[in-house]
């Protein structure tokens, strides 16, 4: 945990607190942490972000509305 924690540039009590769930990492530590542990950065991003919107979104009754209008934009500005 010293170590990864050294990398990240963060205490170990933070990696502790990201990895029970206490604490959110900032999108730049998530690419540390890829980069540490060797694993697909595109991965671990995707499940970072997923875990913000779902956050924002879990108390809303039309949560998957919103998140296939969400999806909608995404697809409008990339021409998709």
């Amino acid at each position: 945990m010293r170590q990864l924690a050294s990398l990240v540039d963060v205490d170990t009590s933070m990696i502790s607190k990201i990895e029970n769930g206490y604490r959110s990492p900032t999108k730049e530590q998530i690419n540390k942490i890829a980069s540490a542990l060797g694993i697909d950065n595109k991965m671990l991003l995707s499940i970072w972000y997923a875990e913000k919107i779902y956050e924002d979104i879990k108390d809303e009754d039309d949560a998957l509305d919103i998140l296939k209008l969400a999806e909608k934009k995404v697809k409008e500005i990339r021409n998709v």
